[in-house]
Formats: C-alpha cells, sequence, structure tokens
C-alpha cells in the first residue's frame, strides 16, 4: 500500500511539475481532473479562437487536449518520456463552448516503448476523439538529481 501510495505522490509531483511550465496546455484552459500512476483524466473549454473555417473546433486544439492527456499519463511514472507515435480518429464535429474531457490509459508497456488509449469527451457523453499513442520512455528521471546531491551518495531517491 505504501508503494502505491509512493506512486500517486510522484504522478502528482510530475504533472503539476508538467503543467506549471507547459505554456500550450496553459492557454488550451486544460485542467487536470484526476491523475494516477499511468493515466490521466483532463478537461477543457472549446473557445471561439479555437475553432476553423467552417465554425468547427480546430482538429489540433482536440488532438492537442489528447497529446496533454497522453503527456501527463505517460510521464507519471517519473522517467521522462516522448511521444513517437500518435493517430486520432474525429468521430463527431466538436463546437465552441465544448467541454471537453480526455481520459488517457495506459494499454500495454515493455521497458522502453509504453501504449495508450485516449477518448474524448463531450460533456453529454458523446466520443468525439480516439486518439492512441506511442511514447518512448527515455533514462532520464523527471526530478534529475543535482550534480550536488550526487556527490553526497545518500539521501532520497529521484522519487
Amino acid at each position: 500500500m505504501a508503494e502505491a501510495e509512493g506512486e500517486q505522490r510522484l504522478a502528482e509531483r510530475v504533472v503539476g511539475g508538467m503543467l506549471e511550465r507547459d505554456a500550450f496546455s496553459q492557454w488550451l484552459g486544460i485542467s487536470v481532473l484526476a491523475i494516477r500512476p499511468r493515466g490521466a483524466t483532463v478537461s477543457m473549454r472549446v473557445r471561439a479562437e479555437m475553432v476553423n473555417g467552417f465554425g468547427l473546433a480546430h482538429g489540433g486544439v482536440v488532438y492537442s487536449l489528447a497529446d496533454s492527456a497522453l503527456a501527463f499519463a505517460s510521464n507519471s511514472h517519473g522517467r521522462v518520456t516522448v511521444s513517437v507515435e500518435n493517430s486520432i480518429t474525429y468521430p463527431l464535429p466538436v463546437h465552441v463552448d465544448d467541454e471537453l474531457t480526455a481520459v488517457a490509459e495506459e494499454e500495454s508497456a515493455s521497458q522502453r516503448l509504453g501504449y495508450y488509449r485516449v477518448t474524448v469527451r463531450r460533456r453529454d457523453g458523446a466520443i468525439v476523439a480516439l486518439f492512441r499513442g506511442t511514447v518512448y520512455k527515455t533514462k532520464n528521471d523527471f526530478f534529475a538529481r543535482r550534480p550536488d546531491e550526487a556527490a553526497q551518495g545518500e539521501g532520497e531517491s529521484n522519487r
């Protein structure tokens, strides 16, 4: 149980640090509703400046919401993780003032790769996007030790 609590605290700390430095997710107006190891739920409201020439939310906006959910979920274990391949399907249009929620979950993982599914829904529960992402797990910890900490050789780990 203590290990699970530690993983949860790490996930929250990582995502908090990521969001603090992520100007684009901030511009999108993304709120983190839930974070857990290898999973995240985020939301945003579509604003007028996010629509395309057809009056629909630009696909890149919906993609970016899903991509942010993927980033938060896949980095929650504390190692820097980057996307290597993503795809998205848009079964329904999205309009101004739609409230969107994206749920990212790890489906499978190996030592170096993670495979994620992100489902984006409108407030009414309708699925507006289905996103799949593959990520590469680097060897770098999100909270890298400073050189003076490494020289001490003792103390708390990177987690």
